[in-house]
């Protein structure tokens, strides 16, 4: 089993959301949560901290989400009583509680915020050497999934202080700084004054969720690092959550890493929540959207892992094989099987990312 880096797991979101206790063993965790009957995936959970150790998950982009913009222009599709907040302000200390849950396990030990590139490849050896990573705190890079809790672009000195990384303007529906996914529109003023506070300061662009215009522009306007952290291929799977091919072009032009995420509304066309199985659907529809980006490519050099696993959902929203993150580790069959080689499913798998990483990271 190789080792793992996922581009996007909303590690803190489970406690401040949902009380879910990720320090404890998979199948422990679940079984706390089978009598929770308030979300679809009580008991359905696929990460826990534990887990992620077992799968050799050793370092993941973790989030912190909230979302301030517009309600009112927000679909009721998209609405959430969870993550939508009147003002920023609300977000903002939502998205201050979820960085006091990575302070906390950082003081226990479970995890490592990993600030400086020297920071990432020190860990890494660490970890690539270690057999036994039970007692192995897991690193982690700090992304703000939507911008909307940050108050101002003047404000983002602070959030960089607190390890913030890289930053997505927009989540689903219009946020302050663009529009995002199941809306149209591009980048707000403030959105634009974000874009130079985030080049100056050396923090990476998400471009995952952007809006279709807002994406443009943001490849015009930025001129720093950028990645898609969880994004599949809207050829496959036709909706605007998904890149089209000349935004999976536009980001191999920028030497742009694209995670692969599992969740079955991104993989299986007409997929819908709450209402279709994931029986007819097999993590080999996950390999297609690799295989789709490695074509347009030319490379395997731009795909990577971003699984979303523990964003909201369970294992009743996966390909039918995998019920714990340890399971993306079919892929590495499956690749094999189409002919990748090893350098390629290690690429995949930890090095670009660690490339990627590296390269971004002060």
């Amino acid at each position: 089993m190789r080792p793992m880096i996922d581009g996007h797991l909303d590690l803190a979101m489970n406690l401040v959301y949902y009380d879910r206790d990720i320090t404890l063993p998979l199948a422990e965790m679940n079984r706390q949560e089978s009598g929770l009957t308030d979300q679809k995936f009580r008991g359905r959970g696929t990460v826990s901290l534990p887990e992620m150790r077992r799968g050799g998950v050793g370092v993941c982009l973790a989030t912190l989400l909230a979302r301030s913009g517009p309600r009112h222009q927000r679909s009721a599709e998209y609405r959430r009583a969870d993550l939508d907040f009147a003002s920023p302000e609300g977000a903002y200390a939502c998205a201050r509680a979820q960085l006091g849950f990575y302070d906390l396990m950082e003081e226990r030990g479970e995890l490592l915020r990993l600030r400086t590139s020297d920071d990432l490849r020190d860990h890494w050896r660490r970890w690539s050497q270690d057999d036994n990573h039970d007692s192995t705190p897991i690193g982690i890079i700090l992304s703000v999934e939507g911008a909307d809790p940050i108050p101002s672009p003047e404000s983002l000195e602070q959030w960089v202080r607190w390890g913030v990384r890289a930053i997505g303007l927009s989540h689903y529906g219009p946020g302050r700084y663009a529009a995002g996914t199941g809306t149209e529109g591009g980048l707000t003023d403030l959105g634009k004054e974000m874009l130079a506070a985030m080049r100056a300061l050396g923090v990476a662009l998400d471009v995952t969720h952007l809006a279709d215009e807002a994406m443009e522009q943001a490849f015009e306007l930025y001129e720093g690092p950028i990645w898609a952290s969880h994004h599949n291929c809207r050829s496959l799977v036709d909706w605007d959550r998904q890149l089209s091919d000349e935004q999976i072009k536009n980001l191999i032009a920028r030497d742009g890493v694209i995670g692969l995420a599992f969740d079955a509304i991104m993989l299986l066309p007409g997929w819908r929540r709450g209402i279709s199985s994931c029986e007819e659907l097999s993590i080999e529809r996950a390999a297609d959207h690799v295989d789709h980006i490695a074509q347009l490519a030319g490379t395997t050099r731009h795909c990577a892992i971003g699984t979303d696993l523990d964003g909201g959902y369970g294992w009743e929203q996966t390909p039918r094989e995998l019920k714990s993150i340890v399971d993306v580790h079919r892929l590495e069959a499956t690749f094999e099987r189409r002919g990748y080689s090893a350098a390629d499913i290690d690429g995949i798998f930890w090095g670009n990312w660690l490339r990627k990483l590296s390269e971004t990271l002060p």
